[in-house]
This record gives C-alpha cells, sequence and structure tokens, in this order.
C-alpha cells in the first residue's frame, strides 16, 4: 500500500509541468548611498514581491561591485540602480536608473513581454 502510494505521488508530481520561468529573475544593482535605490526601496520594493510582475520575476539584489560575479550581463553596469532581467543568470534586458514608479512599472512590464512569456493576469 505505502509503495503504491509512494508511486502514485512521485507520478504526480513528475507529470506537474515545471513554471517556465522558474530562472527568471529581477537583478537590482545598487551600492551604498545610491538615492534612487532608496527611492525605489520606498516606493516600489514593498509591492514587487505581491504583484504579477515580482512573481514571474522575484527580486535578487547584488552589489555593483559583485555584478559580475553574480551574473553575466550584456554589457557593464555604470549606474544604480540597475535591473537585470536574467535567465539562469545570464542578462535578457535591462532597465537603467530609477525615474519613479510611473515610469518604472510600464518599463518592467514592456521589458518582461518583449523578453520571456510573461502575461499579467490583470491585462
Amino acid at each position: 500500500m505505502i509503495r503504491t502510494l509512494t508511486a502514485l505521488s512521485l507520478a504526480a508530481l513528475t507529470a506537474l509541468p515545471a513554471r517556465p520561468n522558474e530562472a527568471v529573475e529581477l537583478v537590482m544593482v545598487e551600492q551604498p548611498g545610491c538615492i534612487y535605490c532608496q527611492r525605489w526601496d520606498e516606493e516600489i520594493a514593498p509591492a514587487y514581491p505581491k504583484t504579477a510582475e515580482g512573481a514571474f520575476a522575484p527580486l535578487r539584489r547584488v552589489d555593483i561591485s559583485a555584478v559580475e560575479e553574480s551574473v553575466t550581463p550584456q554589457r557593464a553596469v555604470i549606474f544604480t540602480p540597475t535591473f537585470l532581467l536574467v535567465e539562469d543568470d545570464v542578462e535578457l534586458g535591462r532597465l537603467e536608473g530609477y525615474p519613479g514608479a510611473e515610469f518604472f512599472w510600464p518599463m518592467l512590464d514592456t521589458l518582461l513581454h518583449d523578453k520571456t512569456d510573461f502575461e499579467d493576469p490583470t491585462e
């Protein structure tokens, strides 16, 4: 009986589709003293993990001095914050700077739609 239940459980788990985006992340490159990073933290960070975007591309923070140890960027990161959309730690695209919430969300949505299979359930 236990063997049958174990076999059925394993079969059910292997039949479940893997999340297609499990390796997609939004990497926030920051540095101490960055006032725009602080603004992002105040205006966006509390809500981000609760959004469709945050569920699809969870946030990971990386110090600017350790970028190339953490991800493979398409080119050097010069500004903070820089948001790298990565899959398996390879950059797909980026947003440089933080011009405010009214620009961040539409720019992020465009990046996600252009570079991944992201579908916002609210659209």
